[in-house]
């Protein structure tokens, strides 16, 4: 007489077991490995122990910053003073960004009216990926108190009478953010010798890049799309 099926499942081999829980832990394990291979490589990388882009080349167009520079370290304050924290507020609406950075101590002139004309010409070319990309204004006074001496803006039509009318109508949702004027300077020292210099930071919170009237927008534009590519964020 034929002795009823169970629901009872071959017992496996010892052996066979072990082997199982191997592959498992070896799954599990990649990206822990990666997260912290990451960290270990980046922290070497902040502190010029090791020169990753010395030993690996590069192929960007901006000036790479080495070591990269903390933008926390700036203090950043909304128009209404609150202390600001670039990465953070991206990440909390779930949108971590790369911030095309223009600092701009003192009054907003043509170097700086430029600036703010070629970044939003550039976000704008990137198409489907503007909306991983912000553009961020950082001066040491607010706007109201910004002064604005030009008569006639890049694209060749005439300049409001204000800075702030400026803004409303050519920069419409660029964050605009204060820092201390010292502080500007210092942590962007190519502004002395090249007033048209910009920065890209990563979501991080890390300016990484500067950027000028030498470097081709095009150029910009391939970076960008390069960096994006290859980052999560």
């Amino acid at each position: 007489m034929t002795e009823p099926m169970g629901n009872t499942a071959p017992e496996l081999d010892p052996a066979t077991v072990n082997r199982n829980r191997l592959v498992l832990l070896t799954i599990a394990g990649i990206p822990v490995t990666m997260i912290l291979a990451a960290t270990w490589l980046w922290y070497f990388v902040v502190n010029g122990d090791l020169d990753l882009v010395g030993s690996l080349g590069t192929a960007n167009n901006g000036q790479l910053l080495q070591p990269p520079r903390p933008v926390a370290e700036l203090g950043l304050v909304d128009q209404a003073g609150e202390p600001y924290a670039l990465a953070a507020n991206a990440v909390a609406k779930g949108e971590p960004k790369w911030t095309l950075l223009i600092p701009a101590p003192g009054a907003c002139d043509a170097a700086c009216e430029h600036r703010l004309y070629l970044t939003r010409q550039i976000h704008v070319a990137m198409g489907k990926e503007f909306n991983r990309l912000q553009r961020a204004w950082v001066g040491d006074r607010k706007i109201a108190e910004t002064a604005f001496p030009l008569d006639t803006l890049s694209d060749g039509t005439d300049a409001p009478g204000t800075f702030a009318g400026y803004l409303e109508t050519q920069h419409v949702g660029m964050l605009t953010l204060g820092a201390d004027g010292a502080d500007l300077r210092a942590q962007f020292p190519e502004l002395a010798e090249r007033p048209d210099t910009w920065y890209l930071v990563d979501p991080a919170g890390w300016v990484m890049m500067a950027y000028d009237d030498s470097v081709n927008y095009k150029d910009v534009m391939a970076d960008l799309k390069f960096l994006l590519k290859n980052s999560a964020g």
